[in-house]
C-alpha cells in the first residue's frame, strides 16, 4: 500500500469516527423555566406553548394549592405585586402580596386576578398580555393537545412543589398531602413516565420517594445553600441535581457522575453564561430564554 493511500484510509477512518461521535453526541435538554418568561408572562399556557415553539423539550412549571384543592400553575403561593392586579384592577402593594394567599381562595378566584397585563419590570422584552394562573391539568391539556396537533415530539414537564415548613398549613398543605395532589393529577393523564418532580423542600420529595419511587424526582439547591450538606439530609439519592448555576464545576459534575445523578442547572439566561455551561458535562438547562438554549446548544 502506498503512503497516498495509507493517508487516504487514515482519513476516511477519521471521517467516520466523526461521523459515529456526531450520532451518539449527548443532547441537553432545555426545559422552559416557566415556559418561555424572557417573552410571555410566567407560568401561563401561552407561555408553555412558546417554550415549546422555541425548541424547549421539557417545560419547568412551578404549583401550588388552592382552597378547593387544586393544583394551581404558580410559582408564589400567593399573588406576587411585581406580575398581578387583584380583581379589581388595581396593583397590588408589595407590603399587601401574601394576603392574596391562593391557599385560602378557590380556583375561581383566583381567575379573577390578572397575572400578565402589566407586564414583567425584571424581564423587559415580556409582551404583556391579559392571561390568570391555570390549572395543573389544564396546562397538561393544552400542551397535549398542541404537540400532537402539530405531530412533535411528546415533551416533558419538571413540577417544582413550592413549598417549606413555615408555609405548612397557612400558604400550602402538609407535604404529604400536597405530593398525593401533585402526583393525583400527573396520574390523570397517564404523564408518570414524563414528568420529574423537583423542590427545595426535602420534605416532599422523601413523601414521593416512599409512595410513588418511580418517579424521578430533583432536589433544587440555591446559591447560598450547602449542597454537600443538602444532599447528606436526604434520604436518597436523586435521580437529578439542580444547582443554581454559580454552582456548577468540575468538581459538581464528578460528583454527579460518581453517583449517578443527572445534571440540570438553572436558570441561565445570558448568552455568555449559556456558553459557559455549554462546556460541562451536563444533561440540561433551565431558562427563561429557549431560543437563545437551541441557539448555544443545538449549534454542535
Amino acid at each position: 500500500m502506498t503512503t497516498k493511500n495509507r493517508l487516504t484510509n487514515f482519513a476516511f477512518i477519521l471521517l467516520l469516527a466523526a461521523a459515529a461521535l456526531g450520532q451518539t453526541a449527548k443532547v441537553v435538554s432545555i426545559e422552559g423555566h416557566r415556559g418561555s418568561r424572557g417573552h410571555l408572562p410566567e407560568n401561563t399556557i401561552p407561555s408553555f406553548i412558546l417554550a415549546i415553539e422555541q425548541g424547549s423539550d421539557t417545560l419547568e412549571l412551578d404549583v401550588v394549592i388552592t382552597k378547593d384543592k387544586k393544583v394551581l400553575v404558580s410559582h408564589e403561593p400567593w399573588f406576587s405585586h411585581v406580575i398581578s392586579t387583584a380583581p379589581n384592577g388595581k396593583p397590588i402593594a408589595k407590603e399587601n402580596e401574601r394576603e392574596h394567599n391562593i391557599y385560602q381562595m378557590t380556583f375561581a378566584e383566583t381567575k379573577k386576578y390578572d397575572v400578565g397585563n402589566i407586564g414583567n419590570v425584571g424581564f423587559p422584552d415580556q409582551k404583556p398580555l391579559k392571561v390568570h394562573k391555570p390549572l395543573m391539568i389544564d396546562l397538561f391539556k393544552a400542551v397535549e393537545k398542541f404537540v400532537k396537533d402539530k405531530k412533535l415530539a411528546p415533551v416533558r414537564y419538571n413540577i417544582e412543589i413550592k413549598s417549606a415548613p413555615q408555609g405548612d398549613g397557612t400558604f400550602h398543605p402538609a407535604p404529604d398531602e400536597f405530593a398525593r395532589l401533585v402526583l393525583a393529577d400527573v396520574k390523570k393523564f397517564g404523564l408518570e413516565k414524563r414528568v420529574i418532580i423537583q423542590s427545595f423542600d426535602l420534605r416532599p420529595l422523601q413523601e414521593l420517594k416512599r409512595t410513588a419511587p418511580a418517579i424521578p424526582l430533583a432536589l433544587l439547591v440555591g446559591p447560598t445553600e450547602d449542597l454537600t450538606g443538602k444532599l447528606e439530609k436526604l434520604t436518597f439519592v436523586p435521580d437529578t441535581l439542580s444547582p443554581h448555576f454559580s454552582l456548577v464545576n468540575e468538581k459538581l459534575v464528578a460528583l454527579c457522575r460518581e453517583k449517578g445523578m443527572k445534571l440540570v442547572p438553572w436558570t441561565v439566561n445570558e448568552v455568555a453564561d449559556l456558553e459557559r455551561m455549554s462546556k460541562f458535562d451536563l444533561d440540561g438547562i433551565i431558562t427563561d430564554y429557549p431560543d437563545r438554549a437551541v441557539q448555544v446548544f443545538r449549534k454542535r
